[in-house]
């Protein structure tokens, strides 16, 4: 299963990449207020980025006999590859697509540091993961203000049994680099 999932992303990296073209912003720095850290966007091509977060993340606790009923937070660092599927149609309805206004498609990898901790009266330690597919929603505002959610399914591993759990994200920040740079302007 880990396999199909580097797979995946790895397809959809390049699949991405041979599309360079003038929609993505080149780049672009956030300081994430939600999940405090920091979110670095990067375009691969026309329609799709490279997003990295490093933050404190709101997660399930993937080793609970119920990980639904616990949320924490957790250092995690996230990579997802964004396909932004509407910016001709949002451009063509007169919508702004700065700071990659869009909705999208997303396969993404997490990488959990939580350190040692008691989860059901058993120590666990060491990382844990997940790797799955999410379908997100991102606006930004000339005022810098920008915020992203998505939600999907993921594949947890780690030091315990894996299972697919729900995924969802949340990113409320500010973008703090410099704006409007677009591929191939």
């Amino acid at each position: 299963m880990q396999r199909f999932i580097i797979f995946l992303f790895l397809l959809c990296a390049g699949y991405s990449h041979a599309q360079y073209g003038i929609n993505c912003e080149v780049r672009q720095l956030k300081l994430n207020a939600f999940n405090p850290g920091l979110e670095y966007e990067m375009a691969l091509g026309v329609n799709s980025t490279l997003d990295i977060r490093a933050a404190w993340q709101l997660a399930l606790e993937p080793a609970a006999l119920e990980p639904m009923d616990e949320l924490v937070f957790f250092p995690a660092l996230t990579v997802q590859n964004r396909y932004y599927h509407n910016f001709n149609g949002r451009q063509r309805r007169g919508r702004d697509i700065y700071g990659n206004s869009g909705n999208y498609l997303a396969p993404t990898v997490a990488l959990f540091a939580p350190g040692e901790r008691v989860v059901e009266g058993e120590m666990v330690k060491d990382f844990h993961g997940l790797g799955g597919l999410g379908y997100g929603v991102q606006r930004s505002y000339n005022s810098g203000l920008s915020f992203s959610v998505d939600v999907g399914a993921g594949y947890y591993v780690g030091p315990f049994m894996g299972t697919v759990l729900p995924v969802a994200n949340l990113s409320i920040g500010w973008i703090i680099n410099e704006k409007r740079w677009c591929v191939g302007r």
